[in-house]
């Protein structure tokens, strides 16, 4: 069992909030404020999304990523469409089957080797158009960063949204860890996403330093429309939304995002660089963000997992998923090799 509050690398939703944040939750908490969104910060958090995205943004906050994606998503679709993602996508892994119950459409996966998918491999799903036998295709769905760390680039991202509207298709990307990305990117969220053609985007700040609350973000006029009254049936209108809110204004003031993703990506790029010191590990991903896979002996992963926590990504060949998160330090990469050097010694 690790130490109490220990920094470990299991996920970034186990790091705490970073005291800016806490401290723009703190400031809300004075007086009274309207309820249900019609508060002065959710309507300022909503001109700094205009401002990020395109003046055309239409933003709505909700309690979890999940909410954002799902309920984004059933602003686009009926029960008769279908959505086609990653094989490793949280729509189609880690959301319990939500898109199915809530939308009640179909989840179509592509398989893929690094959590990116391919025009290419978008393709064999794209058919059956005015079949009444056939789920209709109506959203393609991204991530970034992705599930296993990698980043898609603008082109890509362009890429795929011109095959997806080419086909009548929408675009959809999970923003979980979009920060991580512009960081790599060295790009503006727009430039990746707007203006790459992205026409839904759940945007994330939980696993970058907040403490709950994401944003969906209809980058498309017209989407949105009667979207308040699909919140609402998803319970996901907050009557207290400015503490949601407030955390967007710390979280743009001065780049706070960007200090936060700057720093676990650079301590998983650290991290990998230890790594890289023992022969009987093998990194199996391009480190892009705040993820390093590896593939090490079970017996020493169960050990050094009793210290520092991290999970299994696939058990049938020994891989395993470390994350970094804005909190980590260099302390705790430094004393982690360490006991890898003891295990290997």
């Amino acid at each position: 069992m690790t130490e109490k509050n220990k920094r470990g690398f299991a996920s970034d939703n186990n790091a705490g909030i970073h005291p800016e944040i806490l401290k723009s939750i703190a400031s809300a908490n004075n007086g009274h404020a309207l309820g249900y969104g019609a508060d002065y910060y959710t309507g300022q958090a909503r001109e700094i999304f205009e401002s990020q995205l395109g003046s055309q943004t239409e933003t709505y906050f909700v309690f979890t990523g999940t909410a954002a994606n799902v309920l984004g998503l059933s602003a686009a679709m009926r029960s008769f469409n279908s959505i086609i993602t990653a094989s490793t996508a949280h729509l189609e892994t880690d959301e319990c089957g939500a898109p199915e119950k809530f939308i009640g459409c179909k989840v179509l996966a592509v398989e893929t080797n690094d959590g990116k998918i391919y025009p290419a491999g978008i393709e064999k799903h794209v058919h059956g158009f005015d079949f009444e036998h056939h789920s209709q295709p109506g959203v393609v769905s991204i991530t970034q960063s992705t599930e296993m760390g990698t980043v898609y680039t603008a082109p890509e991202i362009k890429e795929i949204a011109d095959y997806a509207h080419s086909k009548g298709l929408l675009l959809h990307m999970d923003g979980a860890r979009i920060a991580n990305a512009a960081v790599h990117l060295g790009l503006p969220f727009k430039a990746f996403t707007t203006d790459s053609g992205v026409d839904i985007l759940s945007f994330g700040g939980t696993k970058n330093g907040m403490m709950s609350g994401e944003a969906i973000c209809f980058l498309r006029p017209g989407l949105s429309n009667n979207f308040k009254y699909i919140r609402k049936q998803g319970m996901q209108l907050a009557s207290k939304m400015r503490y949601i809110s407030a955390q967007y204004l710390a979280y743009f003031r001065n780049e706070l995002w960007k200090e936060c993703a700057s720093n676990s990506n650079s301590m998983a790029a650290l991290l990998a660089d230890r790594l890289k010191e023992f022969k009987q590990i093998t990194i199996t991903q391009k480190v892009q963000s705040n993820g390093v896979f590896v593939i090490m002996d079970e017996k020493v992963a169960k050990r050094m997992q009793s210290q520092y926590f991290f999970y299994p990504w696939d058990e049938k060949r020994s891989e395993y998923r470390l994350m970094t998160s804005w909190d980590t330090e260099k302390e705790d990469i430094e004393n982690f090799a360490a006991l890898l050097r003891k295990e290997f010694s």
